[in-house]
């Protein structure tokens, strides 16, 4: 196909944008504020001051953008997209045991949530029971406390497993949780094909953003792989991982950063499988990702659709994947927690909203909304509606899912897709020559990289280079709204003393021949260097603990001391 423009036409298009830029652009800056004259993104792109036809000079349609649903599926994965369906609006969810999440997600789908979403306190995400000496006073503070086969039972009560997806946000103890929800599952009568959802399950990520590590890396990445090759062959509709950058967002990275590490934390993933003799159209097809979404409006956009044409363009030249579904960049979008404010947090509202719209016109496949309130503690049921009836609104009043990537041939949106694309190859192409993201992580490159961003962020934000309305713009004196704000309220130490008390009961009145029999045949297999799933899974269903799990795991694979870096 030719490009859109020929040659004479953008020659003359740039004949007269130098008249504009050199005789009138001057004047007219001279009446306007200094901070006029320059802007960029938040990944420190400039932006020029109006984009033209010369900004996509020789720009091929076909080989950039293609049509929805054909490769390089820079439009969308879905020839249909949310004409056909529209996106899950998938809500973060857990908080206190398992008893009060059981009643947040009753009351989410209540009011239309399409898919559920566990959130995990601390102790659960590294791995530790609840009467650990570690866990005093965290559990059940910013997500569930799952320590059991049980609590997983008690958060799923009169919920049909079998018409839901849940999104579990786990990562070193994924194995765990998984047995637990498949073991929960089974209860209730529901077939291995029937159970959907995902297991973020991503290792890298942790040892670069969100350090909630257990296990030194390689064995990390083996116990994450391990799971995905169990799931691919036992739960066709579980999406087994979940490659994320939306812990490596919210760190501090920029959005090229968030890009590039996260589409390279897929490639070590996707040469971890096939190391192990899996044929990439076995497992790519589950693969999905996760992503933030910002406050720059269309930078976000034109980083979901870079990331859809370079995960294909991976797929397909450098895996060789043969189904189109290989090829295919699923992702689930959050919108960015660390752009909200405890400072006027009413204008929250306006962020997210801004953000998921971001989203939407990007084309992601699943969303969560954060809540107004979130700068303080988890989400009131008040938030947490308003949340959700944002994502509504875009969906059914504003009409922006009515047609597939309405904002395709931007001059200004198809340019930065392009910027954003090969400021993010240049960071892989660096990460390929240290040997992989495996061994980038090691040598702490990524953490390195996004440590600075975050210094030169903070730096812009507090000499004022950026703004943030009610921080250092627009400032007001009296907080009033935050003394307005009504925040969820739950009795932390009833809580925790309840969890304690049934992981005791537990402990009691569980079958001690077979739990026993399980967590040696667990170790065995790990020093094996077996898969350990179908082990861990058996653990499960004896009513071994998270932490019982867990520390059989250690003892073969070690615990994770993360060197000193900066």
């Amino acid at each position: 196909m030719p490009p859109l423009f020929n040659k004479d036409e953008v020659g003359r298009i740039k004949k007269e944008i130098e008249y504009w830029e050199k005789e009138l652009v001057p004047q007219w800056l001279k009446r306007l504020p200094e901070r006029m004259s320059e802007f960029t993104t938040l990944s420190g792109i400039p932006v020029k001051r109006i984009y033209t036809p010369a900004d996509l000079e020789d720009f091929d349609y076909m080989e950039k953008l293609g049509l929805p649903g054909a490769y390089p599926y820079t439009r969308g994965i879905h020839a249909t997209m949310y004409r056909a369906r529209l996106w899950t609006m998938r809500m973060f969810s857990g908080f206190g045991g398992p008893e009060e999440t059981n009643a947040r997600l009753k009351f989410l789908i209540k009011h239309g949530e399409t898919g559920l979403s566990l959130a995990f306190d601390y102790p659960t995400l590294i791995g530790i029971d609840p009467d650990d000496p570690l866990a005093e006073g965290e559990v059940g503070i910013v997500g569930v406390s799952v320590p059991t086969l049980k609590d997983m039972e008690i958060i799923f009560d009169g919920i049909d497993m079998s018409t839901v997806t849940t999104n579990m946000t786990i990562n070193p103890p994924a194995p765990v949780l998984l047995s637990f929800y498949v073991a929960t599952a089974e209860k209730q009568g529901v077939p291995y094909t029937k159970i959907g959802g995902t297991t973020q399950n991503d290792p890298l990520k942790e040892f670069i953003a969100q350090k909630s590590y257990v296990f030194p890396p390689e064995p990390a990445v083996k116990v994450a792989m391990d799971l995905i090759e169990w799931s691919v062959k036992n739960l066709p509709k579980w999406n087994p991982i979940s490659i994320s950058g939306y812990h490596i967002r919210e760190a501090g990275s920029t959005a090229v950063q968030e890009l590039a590490f996260t589409i390279a934390d897929g490639i070590e993933y996707v040469r971890q499988l096939i190391n192990r003799g899996l044929d990439v159209d076995e497992f790519a097809p589950r693969l999905s990702f996760f992503f933030d979404a910002h406050i720059n409006f269309f930078e976000e956009i034109a980083k979901f659709r870079a990331a859809r044409r370079m995960w294909a363009k991976i797929m397909k030249e450098w895996f060789g994947a043969k189904k189109p579904r290989s090829m295919w960049m699923r992702f689930h979008t959050q919108t960015a927690g660390v752009s909200l404010t405890a400072q006027q947090p009413f204008n929250n509202i306006v962020r997210t909203a801004i953000e998921a719209l971001a989203a939407v016109l990007g084309g992601t496949q699943s969303l969560h909304t954060n809540s107004f309130d979130e700068p303080f503690r988890v989400p009131s049921e008040f938030a947490a509606k308003i949340a959700l009836r944002t994502q509504q609104i875009i969906a059914y009043e504003t009409g922006v899912a009515d047609t597939i990537d309405p904002l395709a041939g931007s001059y200004y949106v198809e340019w930065l897709t392009d910027e954003i694309e090969e400021r993010a190859w240049r960071y892989i192409e660096r990460i390929e020559r240290m040997g992989g993201m495996l061994e980038a992580v090691k040598k702490g490159f990524p953490q390195r990289e996004i440590t600075e961003a975050s210094y030169q962020f903070q730096k812009d934000v507090e000499e004022g280079r950026k703004f943030i309305v009610g921080v250092n713009i627009f400032v007001e004196e009296e907080e009033e709204e935050v003394r307005n704000v009504p925040l969820l309220e739950f009795d932390q130490e009833e809580i925790e003393a309840r969890q304690k008390k049934r992981i005791k009961e537990i402990r009691s009145n569980r079958n001690k021949q077979r739990w026993e029999r399980a967590l040696n045949e667990l170790r065995k297999a790990a020093e094996r260097g077996e898969n350990i799933m179908p082990y861990v899974l058996e653990a499960a269903k004896a009513y071994a603990t998270l932490g019982e799990i867990m520390s059989t795991l250690k003892e073969v694979y070690g615990v994770y001391v993360e060197p000193p870096i900066y």
